[in-house]
């Protein structure tokens, strides 16, 4: 090797990708590298990306997810794919407007004090600044997006898809407003879907409370969780099938402390094996409830304000807050002798997804759609397989709410969002128009003189229309004709029936095809101890951080290699160093295998096959076995097995192994010339697999190894992808080199274990089972001596153990390394003695610490699980030391 590649590979040891991913990054983007063309004959292959909040920069979940997007973009673009994918960001009205109104708090003010024009103003003003920082982010993160084609789900194109649908489904008869009960929250004072509830196991209490008969001592005992609520019933209910009750049917009670008289009626819906067999009736704060109460004409009362405090109808509980309210009514109640007893109970409570605050079910106006009609095609979709679900699983997730869907709540009590298209005149007429309807448009009225609805639509109404109102719907169709639908939508499981369900529905409602046809459900990303990373907990990390440490390769191969298909991973920044350590790895190889080329120029995507030894057949039979099972990894969604494949094939088969068996066994010797045309072969499709894992390593690497062979410094973003026809598979060859390389590890660990110094040689003796064996390995001697140093070989059936040697057994073979003079004996004894004595001082300790009840019991999960772990590890390490002096003691 020259003087002048001996300096360069000092100087390249270490990989900085500080230095390269931003300026990669830019020359892609000048260059146009993602922008799609919707005019080309290519196949397309197209994603929408999961258009993430405005609300807070991306985390690592949002990380994970782009990445595995960005994955198959990369991949399909380089098997010639037209490919298209599409950015964007969601407006996220709740969440938006709950920021921006906190602000105005802390100023001092208001929205209501600074109005709804000027309230919008300046929310659109920071809703923009924070797509722009995400959208950055994902640059950051190494995307190849289509930015020409970017997205926001409140701008001009998405506004008028949504007006769009408003229109034809009110046409349709499918919108509809209503006076229904709802999920309210007292703190965003806004209704909610059923979806945005989240429910939450607490500990609560079971409340018995007697209602007397009226012209009676008699009392029927209804036992609830929310007894405010009691302040609106307005009848007892019984099952017409319980016999206990019959007598009372049609009779009344006096509500207590209310006293208010309200009748006794029976009801299907009411379970006589449920607590006293006898429930309160409250229509306008349970929906069951309420479909009692229409069922039998009762009144609805409804006794709280839209902040959760009592109202007029509570009596001499008004202007309380709810639970001010229960504990003076509970007081009440039992010192009138109407609280019969108390009971523990496990209550799951529905919470605002937002504001985690518990909802109240509230009557209310609202508006709807209808949506059973709409789920029939999607709920066919997927049970004929035109969607698939990966992992399949959750295919029954989204068939089990498919099938029992309610109609969608679609108007929010908030400001920001998309305003409800209905203008109303005087005498309550309706006209639905985006803008201010025309005098044509409402004949016999007064355009001027109509008022739009003062609410939005729920973010989700423009979230549901994704897939194609980025593509331009309704204005153009040229995106929609090239791009739609699109291929996989990769997604978390907790937005199954928020998005992806409704997305479908849409799709066949509004362009007659499915959105696209898989779903990929990816693992939720937690921290160490497995709790699930978000930001209101502190315990989330931001990818910025990571690639700022690491670089944006190491983040994007870690995060695949750490998420099992189909499971949730448990992150921590040291994972992290799994991806910068194997980056590391790569460009290194890439700096031996392109110095030692020097002037040779191989043939990169088709290898002459003339002059190959055994150890290039082998690299090239792993190779072809490596490319085919990526390739089915692929085809079934299992990004991971496919990132650890390659992983492992790249460190473990050509860096540890094939690299390091045609270095000359001289120092300064040359590489056979052969087994040099394939190294470069075998990294050029290393680069290519490894490109949609980690963008801009490969990128850099090839772009160099492309120049020094060929002269041109094309982009590995346009190159094929590798692809296996077989040839160079081998069964019995990787089953023989499986068999060396068992005996190369053996030794290494024995060597390793007994503090063997690297550098000094031995002579190896190994007693086979068989003669095939033997010759396998006699065969391949000079292996031996380049790898760990072997002097002579000595291999046979009936081989003695040599004195002073250390023993190791395989399958197949016993192998016995001779030690005399390459080890002090009694230095290596006291050594291991002393390695034993501090050993078994920190297991005592450990297992004492185990044995103790106070530490199990008060200990968190996973302090407890740390000192198991240290258990283990020291037991381990305790009989691996016996073992070896147990050796030595018998020398």
């Amino acid at each position: 090797m020259s003087k002048q590649n001996e300096n360069k590979e000092n100087k390249s040891t270490a990989y900085q990708p500080f230095e390269i991913e931003e300026k990669i990054y830019n020359d892609w983007l000048d260059k146009k590298y993602f922008t799609a063309d919707n005019t080309t004959d290519k196949k397309s292959y197209s994603i929408v990306i999961p258009p993430p909040n405005v609300t807070s920069v991306l985390h690592l979940g949002h990380a994970l997810n782009n990445t595995i997007q960005d994955i198959l973009i990369r991949k399909h673009r380089m098997q010639g794919f037209e490919t298209c994918w599409i950015p964007g960001a969601d407006h996220a009205g709740i969440a938006t407007q709950v920021v921006v109104e906190k602000q105005l708090i802390k100023e001092g003010s208001a929205r209501r004090d600074i109005g709804r024009e000027k309230f919008l103003e300046r929310t659109e003003e920071w809703a923009y600044s924070n797509k722009d920082k995400i959208l950055h982010q994902l640059e950051k993160m190494g995307c190849s997006c289509d930015w020409s084609r970017t997205a926001f789900t409140i701008d001009e194109v998405r506004s008028n898809a949504v007006y769009e649908v408003f229109k034809h489904l009110y046409d349709k008869g499918w919108i509809y407003r209503g006076h229904r009960i709802v999920n309210w929250c007292i703190s965003c004072h806004t209704s909610l879907s059923d979806d945005e509830v989240e429910h939450v196991d607490s500990k609560s209490h079971l409340w018995y409370i007697n209602y007397k008969i009226k012209g009676s001592d008699e009392f029927l005992t209804v036992a609830t969780t929310r007894p405010e609520t009691m302040l609106g019933d307005t009848a007892l209910a019984v099952s017409p099938k319980d016999s206990r009750f019959k007598k009372f049917v049609g009779k009344t009670v006096i509500l207590p402390i209310i006293e208010r008289e309200i009748p006794i009626v029976a009801d299907s819906y009411v379970d006589p094996e449920f607590g006293t067999g006898v429930v309160k009736v409250t229509p306008a704060h349970d929906p069951n409830d309420f479909e009692i109460g229409k069922r039998h004409d009762l009144e609805e009362i409804n006794v709280m304000n839209i902040d959760g405090t009592i109202n007029e109808n509570g009596g001499k509980f008004k202007g309380l807050d709810r639970y001010e309210c229960r504990k003076q009514l509970l007081a009440e109640l039992k010192k009138k002798n109407y609280l019969a007893k108390t009971e523990d109970y496990d209550l799951s409570a529905g919470t605002c997804y937002r504001c985690h605050n518990v909802i109240e079910p509230y009557l209310s106006d609202q508006w709807f759609v209808k949506m059973s009609e709409m789920a029939k095609p999607a709920i066919d979709a997927v049970k004929t397989g035109e969607i698939k679900f990966h992992p399949e699983y959750w295919s029954k997730t989204y068939l089990h709410w498919m099938e029992n869907i309610r109609d969608w709540c679609i108007s929010r009590q908030l400001w920001w969002g998309h305003r409800i298209p209905v203008w109303y005149a005087e005498d309550g007429t309706m006209f639905v128009s985006k803008d201010r309807p025309k005098a044509e448009d409402c004949p016999g009225y007064d355009p001027e003189k109509l008022v739009q609805d003062e609410d939005v639509l729920d973010t989700w109404f423009s979230s549901w229309l994704w897939p194609f109102s980025t593509m331009g719907w309704p204005d153009s169709d040229k995106d929609i004709n090239a791009f739609y639908p699109t291929k996989v939508l990769s997604t978390a499981s907790e937005i199954i029936f928020l998005w992806v369900a409704r997305m479908v529905m849409a799709g066949y409602e509004f362009i007659g095809k499915l959105p696209f046809t898989d779903v990929y459900i990816h693992g939720t990303v937690r921290d160490a101890n497995g709790i699930k990373m978000s930001k209101s907990l502190g315990n989330g990390i931001d990818p910025l951080e990571i690639i700022d440490k690491f670089g944006a390769d190491a983040l994007r191969i870690s995060l695949v290699l750490a998420t099992p298909d189909g499971q949730d991973p448990w992150l921590s920044k040291n994972t992290f160093e799994l991806g910068r350590n194997f980056i590391n790895k790569v460009h290194q190889v890439s700096r031996f295998v392109m110095m030692r080329l020097e002037d040779l120029k191989p043939d990169l995507d088709n290898l002459k096959d003339d002059d190959l030894v055994i150890f290039d057949k082998w690299i090239l039979s792993r190779l072809q076995r490596t490319i085919e099972s990526v390739d089915k990894s692929f085809s079934e969604y299992r990004l991971s097995t496919a990132a650890k494949t390659v992983y492992n094939f790249v460190w473990n088969d050509f860096c540890s192994w094939y690299v390091e068996l045609i270095k000359p066994d001289q120092p300064g010797g040359k590489i056979r010339e052969g087994s040099l045309h394939v190294a470069a072969y075998v990294l050029n499709q290393i680069l290519k697999m490894m490109h949609p894992f980690t963008p801009f390593v490969t990128e850099n690497i090839y772009t160099e190894l492309q120049t020094q062979i060929t002269g041109k410094s094309d982009t590995i973003l346009f190159a094929s992808w590798p692809q296996s026809d077989g040839k160079f598979i081998d069964d019995n060859l990787e089953q023989s080199l499986e068999q060396i390389q068992a005996v190369v590890t053996a030794v290494r660990s024995v060597r390793a274990e007994l503090n063997v110094h690297p550098g000094k040689k031995s002579d190896l003796f190994i007693r086979v089972s068989d003669d095939a064996f033997a010759t396998l390995l006699e065969n391949h001697i000079q292996y031996f001596r380049s790898l760990i140093r072997v002097e002579s070989l000595h291999v046979g059936k009936d081989i003695k153990k040599p004195p002073v040697s250390a023993s190791t057994v395989i399958s197949g073979a016993e192998i016995f390394v001779p030690l005399e003079g390459l080890i002090d004996i009694e230095v290596e004894k006291t050594r291991l003695e002393k390695e034993l004595i501090n050993l078994k001082t920190q297991l005592e300790k450990v297992s004492k610490k185990l044995a103790n009840p106070d530490f199990l019991s008060n200990a968190p999960d996973d302090v407890i699980s740390k000192e198991k772990a240290k258990k283990e590890d020291y037991q381990e390490r305790t009989e691996k030391l016996n073992k070896n002096l147990e050796q030595i003691m018998g020398w």
